[in-house]
């Protein structure tokens, strides 16, 4: 036996040893590359003129997107349909149910751009360094993020499974934004710089809110794990708040009340009243000659 041999037959031997990280003789669950493509087209659909790679002129606008939605729909429902025989495999309906779902979805579209349009104009208003709205929707991570889980919590809410998750995850890994699909954020949410922030499940975010880079809306603990499956872990955010870069905000029960400020690097576990400002008070430096 050569040495290609046997490695493949230890290969094939660690496939009969860890059967949960194999798929062998199944059907696949879902393409992540097939879904990537449907977020690139949603976000065409969503900021018409802005992706594409021709101009969109107003007397083709209406073909266009009809030619678009129909693209989305059939290749979503494909994907929806594969993750819900993955979570159901006596399922005898799932082409139908994936049908109704995503057409529940595309009308939730209107309301996705409603909210976009806000998050875009909250990003304008509250960063100076800003020149242009296109400047924003082009490259900021933030809107991007944003955009991504816009759509995600559609899907969320309508209780397709998988596709949420790996569609926000997609966003994650292109910009350090983690945001979980589960979570309910308001209208004008604007991300300053962003990298490094986590917003848990079960986070309530209202409207106005403006977070920077570092921030953690996060569970107080994990150790009890899938016990927590449907507790509320993450705290909720009132409107017209802010929070600076670093800070870390935990828990189900801590709940930050509207018009609330709260400065970097502060770590809160507890409520903060109405109209409060926290701040960490600076470390004393020091300074000698440096020889």
């Amino acid at each position: 036996m050569n040495s290609s041999d046997k490695l493949i037959n230890q290969i094939l031997e660690s496939y009969e040893k860890h059967e949960l990280t194999r798929r062998i003789d199944e059907d696949n669950i879902v393409s992540r590359d097939a879904l990537i493509s449907i977020v690139k087209e949603l976000r065409k659909l969503l900021f018409p003129g802005y992706f594409d790679n021709m101009k969109v002129r107003s007397d083709y606008v209406k073909y266009l997107v009809g030619e678009r939605v129909e693209n989305i729909e059939y290749n979503l429902k494909q994907q929806v349909s594969k993750a819900l025989k993955n979570c159901d495999e006596n399922c005898v309906d799932c082409d139908e149910k994936a049908d109704a779902l995503v057409y529940d979805f595309l009308n939730r579209l209107p309301v996705i751009r409603d909210y976009l349009a806000t998050d875009v104009q909250a990003a304008f208003d509250g960063d100076p360094a800003a020149y242009s709205i296109e400047e924003i929707i082009f490259s900021y991570p933030g809107i991007f993020a944003i955009t991504v889980y816009r759509i995600a919590h559609e899907l969320w809410l309508l209780d397709i499974p998988m596709i949420p998750r790996i569609i926000s995850e997609y966003a994650h890994s292109l910009t350090g934004i983690d945001i979980h699909p589960g979570a309910t954020i308001g209208k004008y949410f604007f991300i300053d710089h962003g990298t490094g922030i986590v917003i848990g499940e079960t986070t309530v975010i209202g409207d106005n809110v403006k977070i920077y880079q570092g921030v953690t809306l996060g569970g107080l603990s994990t150790r009890k794990g899938q016990q927590l499956k449907g507790v509320k872990r993450h705290p909720t955010i009132g409107d017209n708040v802010t929070i600076y870069s670093n800070t870390s905000i935990l828990g189900g029960d801590t709940v930050i009340g509207s018009n609330v400020v709260i400065g970097g690097n502060a770590f809160i576990i507890h409520s903060v009243d109405e109209g409060t400002k926290v701040n960490i008070r600076n470390p004393q430096l020091e300074y000698s000659e440096n020889k």
